[in-house]
Parts: structure tokens; C-alpha cells; sequence
């Protein structure tokens, strides 16, 4: 057993990037605390969690009937796009090879610059879909070019994601409305990314209004836990089903296994898979930011933190430390 001050003292001294966490045990918060001089709703930018969110976000699109399936192929709902002379494999790209991570792609890396410097983040994407080698279903972990999941929300919904996400899931959660937050320039992109110091509650997107799917939603623990509650209890908050418990399940199902350089975990549609026949599964975010839930434990954990790359042993953190709770 640790007494809170000392697992406090311990999370500043080894895990020095955390600013936030909050754990539930059957529903009930067992424990809140807060480092960095963060306080407890601040807003935190939780990188690529948000992908597992927009990934709720396209489930509650499926359950309304905007999206009458995710192996729709994505240029149904762009008729306007102009394909490249030549290019044929875009074609045959569906939004489950986007939400799996096995669309095929022309470029190695993320196509950072090219995207974010458009005026239209979405049409851009587009642009680096498909390629010669056809749809080969390989395992590409991108970001960028997520951005076209964000575009087919906007597109269904008649609302910008943000105003879907703050209709559809943050308010019926309690979270606080969030707000479309646009960098003019790349300086400005920079520092939302790499800025140490709380947010305001916003969603980072492009000139059109369309928040990245990747990445740049900023939220507290607090926010993300009532997320990870409403997965855990199967979509139903409060006695209301906000999203389908069958695209709960949908969600975190294999898809892929991965190497070790993603630490042997599978993916499922945008969510991590730590241990299937647990139920346990995350949203895991550069920096350490994480949603974990284990459906086996009852129990969720959020952390939130600040910039700092390359940390990879935040679950191990919270299987060792959080869960089951040892204080």
C-alpha cells in the first residue's frame, strides 16, 4: 500500500511530464490529483487521443444513419473531389482503412507541411490517399491524414466536428463545451503543440472549421475519464445511450498486431488493445496521455500531460501503480 503522498511525490520525481489524474472503481472517483501547478479542468492537449474520440464521434454517426457503414468508400461522400490523372487505388479506400490504420498512402511520413499549409486540410489529405501499389492492408500508423475523417463528419452532419462533438458527446457527458481553434501560422502550430502551459477547452483545426482528427484536442482528466466511463458502461451515461454499445465493441476489436515497436499491443477502429480477454483497451497519446479502461477491474484511469516525446511506459505506469488501486 502507498499513502497518496508518497505515490504524489513519486509521480513528480519519475513521471515528472504529468499535469493530471483522475481513476474510477466501479463507477465511483477513487482518486484526483494534479501536478505542474495544473488545476483540476484544466485543459490539456491529449495528441493523439483524439483519435480514439473522433473514432466515437464517426460510432455516433453510424448509429444516426449519417454513415451507413464504415466500409463505405471515402470519395462517396467527397463527389466533388478531383481525382489525380492516373490514380485509381484511392477508389477503393474505405473509412475502416483509415480507422484501422491500413490505408495506403503516397508519402512515408506524415505530410505535415503540404496539409497544414492548404487552405482546405481535408481536400489536401485526399491528395496523399492511394498510390501505385493498390490497397495492400499494411499497418501505416499516420496522423495527418486522419484529417479526412473529420471532413466526412462535417459532410454527414451539416456542423463542424466541433459543434457534433459538443452536441452529440461532450454535453451529455458534462464536459465543457469546446471551442474551434485555428494557428495562422506555423509558429503558432508549434506552440499549441509543444507549449507546456494549460489550454483552453478547443479543438485545433483547419481554415474550413474541420478540428484534426489525429490530434489537437484539448481536454482535463476529468473530461477524458467520463470518456472512458461511457466505453466502460457499454455507451449509457446517466441512463441514456449515447452511442451503441454494439460500436463500443466494434471499436476495440483486433484489427492488427503489432511489433515490438508498439509494444506487442493490437489496434482496434482508433483505440489501443492492451489485453483482449480482459477487456482491457486505451486511448494512448504522445507525451503519455491516456484513457485506460478495464472493463475485467471496473475501473478507468485518465492522465493528461504535458509536451514531451517518446514516453512509452505510461501503461506499464498504470498497470503497476493504478490498477488495481493501491492506496
Amino acid at each position: 500500500m502507498m499513502e497518496k503522498v508518497e505515490f504524489h511525490n513519486k509521480v513528480f520525481n519519475e513521471q515528472p511530464n504529468i499535469c493530471q489524474i483522475v481513476c474510477y472503481k466501479d463507477n465511483q472517483k477513487i482518486y484526483s490529483d494534479v501536478w505542474n501547478s495544473y488545476q483540476e479542468n484544466d485543459a490539456v492537449h491529449v495528441m493523439s487521443v483524439t483519435k480514439s474520440i473522433v473514432s466515437l464521434l464517426i460510432g455516433i454517426c453510424v448509429d444516426k444513419g449519417l454513415i451507413k457503414s464504415i466500409d463505405d468508400k471515402i470519395l462517396d461522400y467527397f463527389p466533388d473531389y478531383k481525382v489525380k490523372r492516373g490514380e485509381k487505388t484511392i477508389y477503393d479506400v474505405t473509412i475502416r482503412h483509415l480507422m484501422t490504420m491500413k490505408a495506403p498512402l503516397k508519402c512515408k511520413y506524415d505530410p505535415w507541411t503540404k496539409v497544414c499549409s492548404s487552405d482546405d486540410w481535408t481536400l489536401a489529405s485526399l491528395d496523399f490517399i492511394g498510390g501505385r501499389k493498390g490497397i495492400t492492408n499494411e499497418f501505416k500508423y499516420n496522423t495527418v491524414c486522419l484529417h479526412v475523417l473529420t471532413g466526412i463528419i462535417a459532410r454527414v452532419s451539416h456542423m463542424t466536428p466541433v459543434a457534433f462533438a459538443n452536441h452529440y458527446l461532450f454535453e451529455p457527458l458534462g464536459i465543457i463545451e469546446h471551442q474551434h481553434y485555428l494557428a495562422n501560422t506555423a509558429e503558432e502550430h508549434k506552440a499549441f503543440t509543444m507549449s507546456k502551459t494549460p489550454k483552453e477547452h478547443i479543438w485545433f483545426g483547419d481554415p474550413q472549421g474541420i478540428g484534426t482528427a489525429g490530434y489537437g484536442l484539448c481536454m482535463s482528466a476529468n473530461d477524458l475519464a467520463k470518456i472512458g466511463l461511457l466505453c466502460l458502461n457499454g455507451g449509457h451515461v446517466h441512463g441514456k445511450q449515447i452511442i451503441s454499445t454494439k460500436w463500443i465493441k466494434e471499436m476495440v476489436k483486433e484489427t492488427q498486431i503489432m511489433d515490438e515497436k508498439f509494444r506487442y499491443m493490437h489496434y482496434g477502429l482508433l483505440w489501443w488493445i492492451i489485453d483482449s480477454e480482459k477487456g482491457i483497451y486505451a486511448a494512448i497519446g504522445n507525451s503519455g496521455n491516456v484513457i485506460y479502461i478495464n472493463h475485467s477491474n471496473h475501473f478507468v484511469c485518465a492522465i493528461t500531460s504535458y509536451f514531451k516525446p517518446t514516453i512509452f511506459d505510461r501503461i506499464d505506469f498504470i498497470q503497476e501503480y493504478l490498477d488495481p488501486f493501491q492506496f
